[in-house]
């Protein structure tokens, strides 16, 4: 029986995750890719291939994933929609968790007249969250509202942030930054990032505080619900802290003249972010989702909760985001995903049995989802 081909761009937690989940199946061959010769060096190469690689040079991509049948990215969203570009126009089908700020959209055309599936945002948020929406309303008809809530926290609270980065600080300050689509009555409106502060309870964990972020992305075109929101959760107090970096131009991108250099702003504040959210040795942290649709008079929720893996270490973060890709680039690699062109995890949700096949995986993986009406 011939061998699927996946590559995986970027080693780091999440990346490294896919690519050892993909290297434990027999069927499937697997190329790391990355520019850390240390991030490779921690992956087995007995059973999986590494190449060290400039994942920002896209010619250089393209021509280490030549030879591979499927290419899941998981790279910092900076640079994500470029190689995105270079990939699809080199004939690869993709999945995505690289989260970039530009349009999955701007893909379509580009994949459809290439043939290939390019499957966006398939990791917990946007990722696993579509794939539940859809399926809620699915079975409802129609939904009158969905609300996505969302986040990954360390179980100990360490002032003054709470808070700890299991990916890129450069990805979750952008997502305090940049302003967030929503839709209230029927309409698409922009609000704030880090406003409507709200608190939310979890079973188990406690007083949460959820707050807009701008992570409904595909979702504002593929689902009509008249009112569509996610929220991000931190620990509360942490969305008043971020508000004052911003509002103090700590995010700011244009540099500032200061003794003598030219700096951004936000430059500094994510080299301070690295060490002041690093997840510290044998901290543990756990990751929420929450996906509540109602229409019809009736309602569905949809619940994930995981937690750090004691036995790897891997975090819930990087299984909840690491496992939907291992799982769905299998899934292109044997052809079933059919469809050409650009598939968030909503549109797969349109094969019922290609849905609960992904639920049964992560099931199996560890990551449970329950739920209730």
């Amino acid at each position: 029986m011939a061998r699927h081909r996946i590559a995986v761009l970027g080693a780091g937690r999440v990346g490294a995750l896919i690519a050892r989940d993909l290297s434990s199946d027999a069927a499937v061959e697997t190329v790391a890719l990355d520019r850390s010769a240390g991030a490779l060096s921690a992956l087995d190469d007995s059973v999986m291939e590494t190449r060290a690689t400039d994942l920002s040079d896209t010619a250089a991509v393209r021509e280490a994933v030549a030879d591979t049948d499927v290419v899941v990215a998981a790279v910092p969203g900076a640079i994500g929609h470029r190689l995105l570009h270079a990939l699809v126009d080199a004939g690869k089908p993709l999945v995505d968790i690289s989260f970039s700020p530009e349009d999955p959209w701007d893909l379509d055309e580009q994949a459809r007249h290439a043939g290939i599936p390019v499957v966006v945002d398939c990791g917990v948020a946007p990722g696993v969250s579509n794939l539940l929406a859809a399926l809620a309303v699915a079975e409802l008809g129609s939904a009158d509202s969905i609300r996505i809530l969302v986040g990954g926290l360390p179980f100990q609270r360490v002032p003054p942030w709470e808070y700890r980065a299991v990916f890129s600080p450069a990805d979750v300050l952008e997502e305090y930054d940049r302003p967030c689509r929503i839709r209230r009555g029927g309409v698409e409106v922009v609000v704030p990032a880090l406003s409507g502060v709200e608190p939310v309870e979890v079973e188990g964990v406690g007083t949460l505080e959820a707050f807009f972020t701008d992570g409904l992305r595909t979702l504002l075109r593929t689902l009509p619900a008249p009112e569509l929101i996610e929220k991000t959760l931190r620990w509360p107090g942490h969305a008043a802290l971020a508000r004052a970096l911003r509002e103090s131009g700590f995010l700011d991108t244009e540099p500032v003249h200061a003794r003598g250099v030219d700096v951004a702003p936000r430059a500094v504040t994510e080299a301070l972010l690295l060490r002041a959210w690093a997840l510290q040795p044998g901290e543990e942290e756990f990751t929420f989702l929450r996906v509540e649709a109602e229409g019809g008079g009736k309602r569905i929720r949809w619940e994930l909760f995981d937690r750090t893996d004691r036995a790897t270490g891997a975090t819930s973060m990087a299984r909840t985001s690491g496992f939907p890709a291992a799982i769905v680039a299998r899934l292109v690699a044997e052809g079933r995903v059919k469809d050409a062109g650009v598939l968030p995890p909503e549109l797969l949700a349109r094969d019922p049995a290609l849905a609960q096949t992904i639920l049964d995986e992560l099931g199996g993986r560890g990551v449970t989802i329950r739920r209730a009406e």
